[in-house]
């Protein structure tokens, strides 16, 4: 079971994301960095679009490992300066719902190859 921590002598999430979360579950999920990579290896170009394909590639490994998007309890999005970030915290908003996870986001000068423009790494506890 995870249970989100926010403390009422803090300011509130700037977000969609929770402070903290508290976690007692068993079994835990770490992933890499997940690229915008298709199945195929297509990268599309757009941001947003490269966000979608990242958090679809992420909810093939929940699936795998038998777990969900509300067994996220953290996430670490990384984004190339300059790029739309709204439009990365959208997809991640379209995928999580009203579930909140420990999230950090953090615009970097270029990831491993030129064509990526974000990359996440989540945590999962069932």
């Amino acid at each position: 079971m995870n249970r989100t921590i926010t403390p009422d002598g803090i300011a509130p999430p700037a977000a969609n994301y929770a402070h903290a979360v508290l976690s007692s579950g068993t079994r835990m999920l770490h992933t890499s960095g997940v690229v915008p990579a298709r199945v195929e290896g297509s990268v599309p170009e757009e941001v947003g679009e490269q966000a979608a394909v990242v958090w679809s590639n992420i909810a093939a490994m929940l699936a795998e490992a038998s777990m969900e998007i509300t067994d996220i309890v953290s996430v670490v999005t990384y984004v190339v300066a300059g790029s739309d970030l709204a439009e990365v915290m959208a997809a991640r908003d379209r995928v999580m719902g009203d579930h909140r996870a420990a999230s950090t986001l953090v615009t970097v000068p270029e990831l491993a190859q030129p064509a990526w423009k974000v990359e996440i790494a989540i945590v999962a506890v069932a």
